[in-house]
């Protein structure tokens, strides 16, 4: 009891991280957990929704399926990017790593573009938060005008979301330190610690 006091009171004793984490990783970890609970409680409420009444099911494999997957496509792509950037950012390339934020937050911007065209066609059909178009209403009798409001709702947050993302990653980019003149591309490879005669010593 005693060992397990004085390990506590060691760790919230001043000058270290609580938990043994980083205070900007473990906001990231929470933000990430409450973000997950968000969308989670949106998919339920949606599913509820959906199992409860008659749902129109307008979406045909081409063009929109594919045109969802494409999108989909692209936010992974930004994933990618991003781990590109943490990695280059670790290594001590930021020139390199800034590029690669900035290609994230372009993938993002293109993920929204592409989603507002679906928008715009839904829209063109009629498609309200409220309302369904006359087509549906014929084709899937007692259909529930809930349709519009879950998925303007849904993909809106989603949107939103990545919008703010967006704007985050090129705030970040932009706070990237520009390397020197002198230093371009001499030190832009060189590893966190690393003295000028081991790096040379490493490209031998």
């Amino acid at each position: 009891m005693a060992t397990e006091a004085q390990a506590l009171a060691g760790d919230w004793g001043g000058g270290v991280h609580p938990y043994r984490v980083g205070h900007r990783k473990l906001g990231m970890w929470l933000f990430i957990m409450s973000d997950s609970l968000t969308f989670s409680a949106l998919l339920i409420g949606y599913a509820y929704v959906r199992a409860s009444n008659v749902w129109p099911t307008p979406f045909k494999f081409y063009p929109s399926i594919v045109f969802s997957s494409v999108m989909t496509l692209v936010l992974l792509s930004s994933s990618l990017t991003m781990v590109m950037a943490v990695s280059a950012s670790a290594h001590g390339r930021k020139s390199t790593a800034r590029k690669w934020i900035v290609a994230t937050a372009l993938l993002g911007l293109t993920f929204i573009i592409l989603h507002s065209i679906e928008w715009n066609h839904l829209i063109g059909e009629g498609l309200r938060p409220f309302r369904l178009p006359e087509e549906w209403v014929t084709r899937w009798p007692g259909s529930t005008p809930l349709f519009g409001a879950t998925f303007f709702g849904i993909t809106g947050m989603h949107m939103f979301h990545v919008f703010s993302g967006c704007i985050y990653l090129f705030v970040v980019a932009g706070r990237v330190p520009q390397p020197s003149p002198k230093g371009r591309g001499r030190n832009e490879d060189a590893k966190p610690g690393e003295k000028p005669h081991e790096r040379t010593r490493r490209f031998r």
